[in-house]
Parts: C-alpha cells; sequence; structure tokens
C-alpha cells in the first residue's frame, strides 16, 4: 500500500524560513548520531521537493485505510475532463466530486477526487486523510492504479502556500542536482498563471533499484497548492517496479494536478495566518561568495549552489578530481551546545568551541567520505563547514580524501567574514 509522506506540520505561526531553521536546528541537535542530515537538511534550503524532503525532518504518517469499493477493486472509467482525457467507458458513471463542506475536507473526498480523476483501470488500496484528522496536515489520498500495464502507486496532497513567498517559488523549484539526482525537471507557467513544477526521478538517488518517481508540485495564483506523485511499482519503496515507468506521462500529469476539484477542495480548507512577508534572510553574508572568498587557492570551482544566507555549496577541484564542499550558517544554537560538542572539542580564548569529524559520508556514492570542521561562538551562532572527496553525495568517490585539508575548514569555519 503507498505510504503517506504528506506529514508536513503546519507551522502557522512562523514563515517558511522560520520552518526551515527549525529543521536545521532540529537537525543540528542530532548532528553527533547522523551529521549527514544537517547536510541534508541545508541543502534542501532553496532547493526542496516539499513533500518529500521535508520527510526526513518532520516525519512521516501513513494515514488511515479507507475499505475499498467492490472487494477491493474499482473500476474507474476515465470522466470527461480528467487527467488522460479519455471518454467514460459506455454503461459506467463516475460519482461526481463530493462537495466539501464547512468543517473542510474529508478523507473519502480526497480518495473520490482522485479516482475520479484518473484515466481509465482499476484502482485498490485506496487510503486518505481529510484536512480536519491532523489540523495542519495536508489532506491527502493514495492509492494502487493499474492501466492494464501494471499496477502504480499514485498520491495527492492538497494545501495552502501563502503566495509570493518564498515557499511558494521553492515549492516550484527543480531541485539541485548535486543533491537529488533525475532524469528531467521543468517549471512551466499555465495559462492561468499557476506554475507546475515536472519531476522525473526516482525513489532512491543512488538508484540501487529501478523505481522511478515522477512528481508534478502546482501551485496557482492564489496559494493553492496541489502535490502528485506517482511510482512504477504498487508502492514506492521495497515493492517490485511492475512498469517501465509510471503511467501518466507529462501531459496527464499536469492535468491531474491542475484539475479544478482540488481547487475546490482547498478552499475548504482553513487557511495559515500569513505575516503578509516573504522570507526574511537571518544576519550572515551569502554563503556561497563567502565560501568562494575563503577558499585556499589552487581550487577551480566547477559547480556552485545560488547565494543565500544559511545554506551554500561549491564544488571544487584540484586537478586530483571533484569534491563538494558545504556550508551551513546558524545562529541561536546555544541550547544545543552540549549535544555537538564535548570534552574531547576544542576551546578557543573567546569561547569559541571546535569539533573535528572524519566519517562515511555515503547517501549512494560508494567510498565516499565526509571531513567535517563544527564550530560554534559563546552567543550561539554556528558555522558548518564539510568536505567530501567526491562532487556529490550521490556519486561514487572521484579522490582519496577531500580537496580540503582539516587546517583549511577549520580556517574556513572561524573567519569573521561569515557575520560581517
Amino acid at each position: 500500500m503507498p505510504h503517506d509522506q504528506h506529514a508536513e506540520p503546519d507551522f502557522s505561526d512562523d514563515p517558511f524560513e522560520a520552518r526551515l531553521s527549525s529543521a536545521l536546528h532540529d537537525a543540528g541537535a542530532s548532528f553527533d548520531t547522523d551529521r549527514a542530515a544537517l547536510t541534508a537538511a541545508g541543502a534542501a534550503h532553496g532547493r526542496r521537493l516539499r513533500r518529500r524532503q521535508q520527510a526526513s525532518v518532520f516525519g512521516a504518517v501513513t494515514v488511515t485505510a479507507v475499505a475499498a469499493v467492490v472487494g477491493g477493486t474499482l473500476v474507474l472509467p476515465g470522466g470527461e475532463g480528467g487527467a488522460a482525457g479519455q471518454p467514460a467507458a459506455p454503461g459506467t458513471s463516475v460519482n461526481p466530486t463530493p462537495k466539501p463542506s464547512d468543517s473542510g475536507v474529508t478523507e473519502q473526498q480526497m480518495i473520490t477526487t482522485l479516482q475520479k480523476l484518473l484515466p481509465h483501470g482499476t484502482v485498490s488500496e485506496q487510503t486518505g486523510r481529510g484536512s480536519g484528522e491532523k489540523p495542519g496536515y495536508s489532506a491527502t489520498a493514495s492509492l494502487v492504479f493499474d492501466d492494464g500495464k501494471g499496477p502504480a502507486a499514485v498520491d495527492v496532497a492538497i494545501d495552502h502556500v501563502p503566495p509570493g513567498t518564498d515557499e511558494a517559488q521553492q515549492t516550484v523549484q527543480c531541485p539541485d542536482k548535486v543533491y537529488i539526482p533525475y532524469d528531467s525537471c521543468t517549471t512551466d507557467r499555465l495559462a492561468d498563471g499557476s506554475v507546475v513544477m515536472l519531476l522525473q526521478g526516482y525513489e532512491y538517488p543512488d538508484r540501487r533499484t529501478d523505481t522511478k518517481r515522477w512528481t508534478a508540485e502546482l501551485i496557482t495564483p492564489t496559494g493553492q497548492h496541489v502535490s502528485v506523485n506517482e511510482w512504477n511499482a504498487a508502492q514506492e519503496k521495497d515493492a517490485p517496479v511492475s512498469r517501465a515507468t509510471p503511467p501518466l506521462d507529462r501531459a496527464a500529469l499536469t492535468r491531474l494536478a491542475a484539475a479544478p476539484e482540488w481547487r475546490t477542495l482547498v478552499d475548504a480548507i482553513p487557511q495559515r495566518r500569513s505575516h503578509g512577508l516573504a522570507y526574511t534572510q537571518e544576519p550572515g553574508a551569502p554563503v556561497r561568495s563567502t565560501l568562494a572568498s575563503l577558499l585556499p587557492k589552487g581550487l577551480a570551482v566547477v559547480g556552485r549552489s545560488s547565494d543565500e544566507t544559511g545554506f551554500g555549496y561549491l564544488v571544487v577541484d584540484d586537478g586530483k578530481g571533484a569534491s563538494l564542499v558545504q556550508v551551513n550558517v546558524q545562529t541561536g544554537m546555544n541550547d544545543v551546545r552540549d549535544q555537538l560538542f564535548d570534552s574531547g572539542s576544542e576551546e578557543l580564548p573567546d569561547g569559541t568551541l571546535v569539533a573535528v569529524h572524519k566519517e562515511p559520508g555515503e547517501k549512494g556514492g560508494k567510498g565516499v567520505v565526509m571531513w567535517t570542521v563544527d564550530s560554534m561562538t559563546p552567543d550561539g551562532r554556528r558555522v558548518v563547514v564539510s568536505a567530501f572527496n567526491s562532487g556529490s553525495q550521490e556519486a561514487a568517490a572521484t579522490r582519496k580524501t577531500p580537496a580540503l585539508t582539516i587546517a583549511q575548514l577549520r580556517k574556513i569555519a572561524l573567519s569573521p567574514q561569515w557575520w560581517q
């Protein structure tokens, strides 16, 4: 059965960057047990896949199962105007989309709507969650769909995103291939002003299986958000591949995400309170450009992130192979100081703590190592610099050690330029 990953808490009183800061903060608190988690959390800054990337930080919840129709399988004709644009089969009918009530959207409304919008085929293992079941969480529907070419998991989640904010922009922004490999990704504006991102990638970035995951993230001009995912297997994980590709091509996936039925349901979900402001940057210098200015001589920059505060990376090459170097810059971290630094950490005369770590950096790449220098000032300002012996954690090692030494990473982490 497909599992729901749309378990995103509604930080109603926090804009997106506050939520991200909280995620980084939490990741930092567990840094000793999973140092790569902070790396991944930082990488998501400005490059997130909303439902997928936040699952690692905020957790995932399996939705409540709903009784299947007709012995567990329902034969679906393609409704007029549905995702595939196929006419209904003769002698069949589709139940109309239930109208949302003042109390929000129910799980059955979500399931019925998804079934109605799919092309001709059979569905089973339907599950869903209404907007009122877990306040602040997306309303969802998941099922297994078979168009005659093999079963495939399909799910959808709907909610609001404050329009015009950094969160809205990043939801439909293609992710960075340094952290999330994929075959293709495009962002397009539809005729009604909605923006849709279509991503054709894989369930596992290291492609240890052939499970493909194709995603559509759509946001309307008024902030209605629809997220659709499909796989070429009956489950997103731990299920054999059942077909060459997911069932809906790019056009059909776009039509499903853009269906007006979802917008009607989104409008029935209470909106988060808006601060009326887009993302406000934390104090500090833009990370990528600051990192570039602090690099030792002799390194060619062959890849780079966008230039923002909070997180940035460069891929460098000293002639011996690509090496990923990345930095997280955080404030207000004093409450996890004891979890990040211990008696083995170095304390400088001004009270700044420094910890050094050498450990495996594998997420998918074979033989990848990660060298890290972690620093924190007495007032809780933290700079974490990591270097890898590969241009990506998802790729195999390109060299024996990272391009920067621990001494060079230490100099970067302790530079006052981060706070100028």
